[in-house]
């Protein structure tokens, strides 16, 4: 990226990759704790987490027609093509779920007790439970803790109305808990074993939510195959569940297509019951006629009259019949709220407008539930379709009313017909009369009774016809194999995670950082010149720096690193004989004094009269530095309470002179604003090569103000981890404010710490490419070692060690 900054300097900015990864490099110990961290997370998940275990099934959907159905060419139900997605919701629905756990021994689950978890022992039966008497639906479902004292005895434990309870118990005696008795007829005890069992008694609703939770179902896109899977922490009951779904929901399909035959079937039966009780009643009568009056037989008038009479009383009981088949198939279709289908052969029973009508609605409730897939019931396509079966209900109930009607008059002209014959009856003698009434009777309920037959045939053909409109094509298998968790993926992503959450902790800790750390940081921020980058002294350092440490430890990065400054600072106002140089930072604890001393001290050493003065008359230390007295200083003097001779020491170091603070006065401000002030300085020019003002931070009071402007040449200290971002702009404000162009920064403390520096280079061109300087950060620890008597001495395993 480029921008520009004041002035007419121009910063190009480049990011430098491979100090990125340097940055991610520097604080390798974090990502590998955070990498450690996640994988014993992982560990403990896995060691707390249950495994899962899946098994699959497979159903294809088609239209069957058994062979019965193709040889009698007997309707069958309602197409079933391209309804996969409508039929899941048949398989999820309690009833066929209900039916399923039905199938399983699902009265008591049995558990083993472990350290971590409690794990599901299905299909074993460790124990030996008969329920005596159970509540069908108010019985604690809470767990018993099953636990062998001996071979004739156990202790028992679980919860009852919120209290715990334990008991020890023998075996075979009845146990009492909420709404259940029951027994336990074995032990487990065991001498070796220490397998504490557990176990709990269901209802079969009890499993819905385990069931429905793992079942999936999927289309095999392209086939009518569906797919369904079973996940549950028992392999074992997986497979049972779901291949007792598979049969539930076949054998629920086909009862459901079903459901209208049955009913026809149930009918007849009815009325055959009572018919074959006529049928038995009338052929008793005429048998007992002919023995009582010897009559054997029916003369040729009399047969022709019983014939004609027979045959319309037989089509008039036929007529009957088809009255109240109607009545029964008007009653399921109007009464018909679940929209299933009527499976009913109307061939031989009605006209065919009525067969008609049937089948257009069978038609509808098909194209109606193949529209559910992909509409809502109060969208308009299922509205539409809804209003068109009504008006076929509607259609029908008019038919079946019409042809009542037209039965009804057929039965009225029968009755007049069967009444002209009887008048015949008056010229047949009585006995051959009554005789020709009771065979004509036996022979009516005869027709009758086989008609009733037929159409019972008729009915179970139809219902032996209908076949279930899915096949089970895979059965489940028992697969033992976890499906989760994956061990090794949960590690890998517990890994990847932790190494994930390092790297981002580092770019979180530098994004949250407030501090400056780096000389880079710093070009960022400001245009004013760095003059210098002083080293973090790496041993411990007295509160009151009484070792001047330049001097100290003179082969020293830090005694270097403040010799550059040294050598940079002569480049400053280089046409003064003699420079009054002020220190000064934005805050207390920035190191203005510790870099006052030092640097001064460095200056001395090459033969340079240096004096340095406490210009932080409300808070200065440097007299502790150079062991003198604080009694007497510069606000005495400038207070005109001393002279400049008792206010001037000279310290242990050659060519070194300090003048102490003195007392804090009321008024530090007016005192260093004093044309005395000014005079002093010039004064002290005349006889120091170099006069070094340590005075106030600027960002707490204004005491340092008139010394900045006096001053020929301005140092403004910032330190490394301790001055934040506001501090690189002040000495700007002040170039800006004051009119100076005399101001240059030292950047103190620094440490070398990769973790908070800037990811990218920073170039300078304009007119402020002149005000650089040279000087080294001494970050090249390689060059270090060996030259340098505090070069890198640890290696990087020894992290923990203070540099």
């Amino acid at each position: 990226m480029e921008q520009q900054v004041a002035g007419s300097a121009n910063v190009q900015q480049d990011i430098d990759y491979v100090k990125i990864v340097k940055i991610v490099l520097s604080r390798w110990y974090w990502i590998a704790c955070t990498a450690i961290i996640s994988l014993i997370a992982a560990y403990i998940y896995l060691w707390y987490t249950p495994e899962t275990f899946s098994t699959n099934a497979s159903l294809k959907f088609e239209e069957k027609k058994s062979e019965i159905s193709e040889l009698l060419n007997v309707r069958t139900a309602y197409d079933r093509t391209n309804k996969m997605q409508s039929e899941q919701f048949v398989i999820r629905s309690r009833e066929v779920l209900l039916n399923a756990v039905n199938e399983l021994d699902y009265k008591i689950s049995f558990y083993l007790k472990g350290r971590v978890r409690t794990s599901d022992i299905y299909p074993q039966k460790p124990l030996d439970i008969a329920i005596i008497e159970q509540d069908s639906v108010k019985f604690t479902k809470d767990l018993f803790e099953y636990e062998a004292q001996d071979a004739n005895s156990f202790k028992l434990s679980y919860h009852e109305n919120g209290q715990e309870i334990a008991k020890t118990f023998n075996i075979g005696q009845i146990i009492t808990a909420q709404g259940i008795k029951f027994k336990i007829n074995n032990s487990t005890f065991n001498k070796n074993s220490n397998s504490i069992y557990c176990f709990r008694f269901n209802s079969k609703s009890s499993f819905l939510g385990r069931i429905v939770s793992g079942l999936n179902m999927s289309e095999t896109k392209g086939t009518n195959i569906l797919s369904l899977s079973q996940t549950d922490i028992n392999p074992y009951f997986a497979t049972d569940i779901l291949n007792a779904i598979l049969r539930s929901y076949v054998n629920y399909d086909r009862s459901q297509k079903t459901i209208s035959a049955t009913q026809t079937i149930r009918f007849i039966d009815t009325l055959q019951q009572n018919m074959s009780k006529v049928v038995k009643s009338s052929g008793s009568e005429l048998e007992q006629f002919k023995v009582a009056n010897k009559v054997l037989d029916i003369s040729a008038t009399g047969q022709d009259v019983m014939k004609k009479l027979t045959d319309l009383e037989t089509e008039k009981n036929t007529l009957n019949l088809q009255g109240i088949f109607i009545n029964q198939l008007e009653k399921e279709i109007v009464g018909n709220k679940n929209l299933n289908a009527i499976n009913y052969n109307l061939q031989g029973i009605t006209d065919p407008m009525l067969a008609s009508l049937l089948s257009q609605y069978n038609s509808l409730l098909l194209k109606r539930e193949e529209a559910l897939v992909t509409y809502k019931a109060s969208s308009d396509v299922i509205q539409q379709i809804d209003k068109q079966i009504l008006d076929i209900k509607a259609a029908f109930v008019s038919n079946a009313n019409s042809q009542r009607q037209k039965n009804n008059k057929t039965i009225t002209f029968l009755d007049q017909q069967i009444a002209s014959i009887k008048q015949t009856f008056n010229s047949i003698p009585k006995a051959e009369r009554d005789l020709i009434n009771l065979q004509s009777n036996f022979a009516i309920n005869q027709k009758v009774y086989s008609y009733l037959s037929e159409k019972k045939l008729e009915a179970q053909i139809s219902k032996a016809a209908v076949t279930p409109g899915a096949t089970i094509v895979d059965f489940a298998l028992y697969n033992t194999n976890a499906i989760a968790p994956v061990h090794k993926k949960t590690y890998i992503s517990a890994l990847m995670i932790g190494l994930v959450a390092g790297i981002g902790l580092i770019f979180l800790v530098r994004m949250l950082n407030p501090y400056i750390y780096d000389k880079e940081t710093i070009e960022n921020l400001t245009t004013i010149p760095i003059i210098g980058v002083i080293r973090k002294y790496q041993d411990a350092i007295d509160e009151d720096n009484r070792q001047i440490l330049s001097i100290k430890n003179p082969k020293s990065l830090f005694a270097e690193s403040v010799r550059s400054v040294r050598t940079n600072l002569s480049f400053l106002a280089a046409e003064k004989q003699s420079k009054v140089v002020c220190i000064t930072s934005e805050i207390s604890g920035e190191g203005k004094s510790f870099t006052t001393v030092n640097l001064a001290s460095t200056l001395s050493l090459i033969d340079k009269k240096v004096i340095v003065i406490a210009a932080d008359l409300r808070r200065s230390k440097l007299h502790h530095t150079f062991k003198t007295s604080n009694l007497k200083g510069l606000s005495s003097y400038l207070s005109n309470q001393a002279e400049l001779t008792e206010i001037t020491f000279d310290t242990e170091v050659e060519n070194l002179t300090f003048i102490p603070a003195g007392p804090v006065p009321p008024n530090p401000s007016e005192l260093l604003y004093s044309d005395k002030m000014k005079a002093l300085l010039e004064l002290l020019t005349q006889s120091y090569d170099f006069v070094i003002v340590d005075s106030a931070p600027v960002g707490l009071v204004s005491d340092a103000i008139p010394l900045i402007r006096m001053a020929d040449v301005n140092l403004f200290v910032i330190r490394s981890g301790v001055s934040r971002y506001q501090a690189a702009s002040v000495p700007e404000r002040l170039s800006k404010e004051f009119n100076l162009s005399n101001i240059a920064i030292i950047l103190n403390a620094f440490d070398n710490d990769i973790l908070h520096s800037r990811y990218y280079t920073t170039n300078y061109t304009g007119s402020y490419y002149a005000n650089y300087y040279y000087y080294s950060d001494y970050s090249n620890t390689g060059y270090g070692n060996g030259y340098y008597s505090d070069g890198a001495t640890k290696r990087w395993w020894e992290f923990w060690k203070r540099k």
